[in-house]
Formats: C-alpha cells, structure tokens, sequence
C-alpha cells in the first residue's frame, strides 16, 4: 500500500495510518499486524526526504527507522519513538478503519494509541529539517508495542541509541518522565479431588486459593499503599483472572490465580514472587493442608527519568512558547520508553490523545493535540539540534 501525503501534515498522515488495519496478531487471532501500516509509512517518509530502513523484528513484523540530519563526530542526536500496532475493535460504537473527522477530533481505533503520535513526531521532524538541524532525528515507528515490544526490543539489541529519546503516546501534552511496570505470576494452588459428599478426604483448593487471595488483598491495603512514587502514586496488585474445578458435586483439585502486579520505580520483577510466596506462607502457618506455587510471568520495568533531564526543559519551553501548561506528571501505562532507558537513553512520553481512549469502545484523537504536539516537537527538535 502507497500513500500520498503532503510533506509535514501530520493530521493527513494520522488519517492515512488510521484507515489500516495493524491490529496485533499476538492480541487478536487472525490479525494482519503491522506490515501494511509500516510499509506505507516507510513510503511517505522516503517521499518528504528521509532515509529509511524496514527491518523486521519477527517474520511480518517489522519496524520503520527513518532519519534526518547527520550522526557521528560528536553531534547530538533525538530519537523519536511510537508503535503501529493497536488492539482489537470488538465493541466499538464507530467504525475502526475510517478516520471520520467530527467535533474537532479524529476517531479511529490507533488514533489516540498512538497514530496521531507517530504523525507528529514524523511532520515535527520534517519541519525541523527544513531550516537545518545539526544532528540527527531518528524515527522508529515499531512493531507489537501492545504484548511484548519485541520492536522496540530489537532495535535496542541491534545497538540503536540517541542521547535522548520521547515517546509519542496520548499524554494530553502533558510530560511524562516517569511510568508504571508490571510483572504478571500465576498462583497455582494443588487440592485434593474426591466426591462432593466427602469432607473428610476432599481438600478444596479454590477455598484455599481465597484464603490466599486474601491475604494478598491486605497486603496490598496494608503494605503497598506506603510504596508511592512523587508522579506515579502506590504500587498496586490485582487477581485478573481465576480458574478451577471440574463440577458441582466434587471437591476441585487445582485452582490457579492469574496475577497483576504494578510496580513504580525501584522494584524489579522477582519483589513479586517473593510477596506472594510470603502471602502463602502466613496461610500455612494457619492451613497447613495449602499446596502452592508461585510462577513468574512476564514482566516489564518502570521507567523513571529526573524531571530535570534536559529533554524534559526541551519540552517544557517548547510548550510554555506555545502557550500551553508544559504539565510533568507521571502515566499509569506502560511504555516502550523503560526500554531506551535502560539501554542508557533517557526516554519520557509526550504526545496527543488521552490515555483513557485507548483500547475503549470510542477512540479519538483532538485534531488541536495534533498540531500542538507537532508544532511542540519540531521547536524540540530544533532547540536539540541546533544547526552550526
């Protein structure tokens, strides 16, 4: 697919990004991923004059790296990062795939989440070229940011570093130098099967599961709610999903408990499995019948950049010309910007839409947010980059 765009309009290439299908394949069966969409953006971006590579992180999923300016020889360099894929569409009140303009905002699923965010880091960094910049903007525009950033992640491996990096998710044009982690475990509680009438040999592991449940619930009440972060508030936890037993008359042998655990910075992955097996051991102390285990799944980093970064001044004065707040506050979600920073590229979030459109049956962008955003990053961009 080919598309025609105006060199700089971010609100046309919104539109265009939108109207294709890039829902993630490892989110919803049978969708297309992300190819469609970074091909065409691969072809706009070579037409307004950058230098462009597609590479896939896995096969049909690949990732677009477009440059401007010059690298190397002690030059500085920005990088500008967002994802193509989006989630599914089940539910939606409007149509998905048409970028219908109404009441000031673009609708569309990715509209908000965050295509509107790579059209104005794509227009930002073609205007800032215009009048000369002296460095290198990058572009990543990656793939299956939405389940496990394997996108992000392989640029990172291939070595891809800036001195700085912003990612464009919805933010409101607020900045965010820091956000959440998460780290997901399963509870795996063993019972004893045995007839429904048969208390004396059945040994109920959904009822045991509860005691556990509950345990870590107080916890959470207790202990978690004196973890808080200055932008990002108290760590949290939460049992997503629970399954178990095999019918009504019988004493369920197996029950597992799907976990959600949200970090802020300062804790890694492994502070979960340590609290759940200590939620597990005081139900022990009480049910010394309890047979459990604790898994860790996947599991994601905070990231956390000091508000006095200077790519978190770029953005405040580009915003404060601009007439507008320059807000700094800290987003529940997770980016892939915890990946550049720890890669030793300090990477805060700042971008149009609201994070509480994403994923949710209506999903728009405000076309305002749009140009302010691209207008904002471009000043950005060029305060980064002076030309010599």
């Amino acid at each position: 697919m080919t598309l025609a765009v105006a060199p700089g309009d971010a609100v046309a290439l919104t539109g265009a990004l939108v109207a294709i299908d890039s829902r993630n394949p490892s989110l919803v069966p049978g969708g297309p991923g992300e190819e469609a969409c970074a091909r065409a953006l691969a072809h706009v971006l070579r037409d307004w004059g950058f230098r462009v590579e597609v590479t896939d992180a896995a096969p049909g999923r690949p990732n677009v790296v477009a440059r401007m300016g010059t690298g190397g020889g002690g030059r500085k360099s920005l990088l500008l990062n967002g994802h193509l894929d989006t989630v599914g569409v089940d539910g939606m009140t409007h149509a998905p795939w048409d970028p219908e303009v109404r009441d000031g905002r673009l609708y569309g699923r990715g509209s908000a989440d965050m295509k509107a965010g790579i059209a104005a880091m794509c227009a930002a960094a073609w205007r800032a070229a215009q009048s000369g910049i002296g460095g290198e903007v990058i572009i990543a525009a990656v793939a299956d940011e939405e389940y496990q950033s394997i996108g992000t992640r392989a640029l990172v491996e291939s070595g891809l570093r800036a001195d700085a990096a912003i990612v464009t998710e919805p933010t409101r044009l607020a900045i965010s130098p820091a956000h959440k982690g998460f780290v997901w475990a399963d509870l795996d509680v063993q019972g004893v099967a045995a007839h429904g009438s048969r208390y004396d040999v059945g040994v109920d592991a959904i009822s045991l599961a509860g005691h556990v449940i509950a345990e870590v619930d107080a916890f959470e009440r207790e202990v978690l709610v004196t973890r808080t972060h200055p932008l990002l508030g108290r760590a949290s936890v939460h049992a997503s999903l629970i399954t178990g037993g095999s019918g009504l008359s019988t004493y369920p042998d197996r029950c597992v408990v799907r976990y959600e655990r949200r970090t802020i910075p300062g804790e890694r992955a492994p502070v979960f499995a340590t609290e759940l097996e200590a939620a597990v051991a005081r139900v022990h102390a009480r049910r010394p019948e309890l047979r459990a285990q604790v898994t860790l799944g996947f599991s994601q980093d905070p990231n956390d950049v000091a508000v006095s970064h200077p790519v978190v001044g770029a953005l405040h004065a580009a915003l404060s010309e601009a007439g507008q707040a320059g807000a700094i506050e800290g987003l529940s979600c997770w980016t892939d910007a915890a990946l550049f920073t720890a890669a030793g590229t300090p990477a805060v979030c700042f971008g149009p839409g609201d994070i509480a459109v994403a994923h949710a049956a209506e999903e728009f962008v405000p076309i305002a947010e749009i140009a302010c955003a691209t207008d904002v990053l471009a000043q950005v961009i060029r305060a980064w980059l002076p030309a010599r």
